[in-house]
């Protein structure tokens, strides 16, 4: 017997949103696309471990379990309880989004991803907004280094403008604004056990595992 026949008494919509619950998938922690070890001496194996297997797997049981509690509140038309579940999904959503895309935006130490480009439409569009990559770099770790208390710093392209941009987001927010090109955790769980205090520092090393060939995909994708 079908679900929806299962549910007669529902109201068509109610039975609609039911089955669709049903049938959407989890979301699932993704694996990390090259071995907990090889950002050192960037970021070593202790954070990765902790950083990928504990943090962002809560944020992916947080998304689930607030999308559970979506399809709930919104079978029994709870619009108070809908408004009150948004912090939930924000802050899971947005941790989910922002470290796929960060685990993505880190390759090996010494690898050829890490290897800023001389030419192609990236190396293009920073020597046209930044005059340079140092110069990228320095106004980047800057403004990240100003956030206060936990969020990101990206590197984001405007569609706008039509111009590469660096912005911050406070805590798990996601970056709506800008199409993503890079990303810099800021969160203490990103750097604490390897700089402790000193995230100036953990800002100048993570540039040696930066994907610049991620970037360029990002970015070509973005164009």
């Amino acid at each position: 017997m079908s679900l929806t026949r299962a549910l007669p008494r529902a109201s068509l919509a109610r039975r609609t949103l039911v089955v669709a619950a049903a049938a959407r998938g989890k979301h699932t922690l993704p694996d990390l696309p090259y071995a907990y070890e090889a950002l050192e001496p960037s970021i070593s194996k202790q954070i990765m471990t902790l950083h990928h297997d504990k943090h962002h797997a809560t944020y992916v049981a947080g998304l689930n379990a607030a999308e559970e509690n979506l399809a709930k509140l919104q079978a029994a038309s709870d619009v108070k309880g809908l408004i009150s579940l948004q912090a939930a999904l924000k802050f899971n959503g947005g941790g989910h989004i922002n470290h796929s895309l960060f685990w993505k935006n880190l390759a090996p130490t010494g690898s050829q991803e890490t290897q800023q480009p001389s030419s192609g439409k990236l190396a293009d569009q920073v020597k046209k907004d930044f005059g340079s990559f140092e110069n990228l770099i320095t106004e980047m770790n800057a403004k990240t280094a100003g956030i206060q208390g936990s969020g990101w710093g990206w590197l984001g392209y405007s569609p706008k403008t039509k111009s590469l941009e660096i912005v911050t987001t406070a805590n798990q927010d996601p970056l709506l604004t800008h199409v993503p090109i890079l990303g810099i955790d800021i969160w203490e769980h990103a750097f604490y056990l390897d700089y402790k205090n000193v995230k100036v520092d953990y800002l100048k090393n993570i540039w040696a595992v930066m994907n610049w060939a991620e970037a360029e995909k990002r970015l070509a994708a973005a164009l």
